[in-house]
């Protein structure tokens, strides 16, 4: 099993910053693909960004510019740096881990518990 914990969410105004974290603990396992998604009142649960375990990224096109992922593999956490943050960023977000079992090198995918972040016109 794996254990994701969230922070960072917040209140802030509009232009404002918030850094939200993610971090994996548990079983041993190598973590591949880590992701953040969100979900606004009344809408599903979108993609925000991923990164993989080489480092690679992807930005839903509304974050692109403003948003940026990036991992500490020695720390097992992901971060999204969210700048420029705007009123429809608003949103519970969610971070999501593809790992791999070192013991019988099965994958699984865990979410973490969400974090809030509400942004004030």
């Amino acid at each position: 099993q794996v254990q994701l914990v969230e922070s960072g969410g917040g209140l802030v105004q509009a232009g404002g910053s918030l850094r939200l974290s993610c971090a994996a603990s548990g079983s041993t396992f190598r973590i591949n693909a880590m992701a953040y998604y969100r979900q606004a009142p009344g809408k599903e649960r979108e993609l925000v960004s991923t990164i993989s375990s080489g480092g690679s990224t992807n930005y839903a096109d509304s974050v692109k510019g403003r948003f940026t992922i990036s991992r500490d593999n020695a720390k097992n956490t992901v971060y999204l740096q969210m700048n420029s943050l705007k009123p429809e960023d608003a949103a519970v977000y969610y971070c999501y881990v593809d790992v791999t079992y070192y013991s019988n090198l099965r994958r699984g995918v865990y979410w973490g518990q969400g974090t809030q972040v509400t942004v004030s016109s």
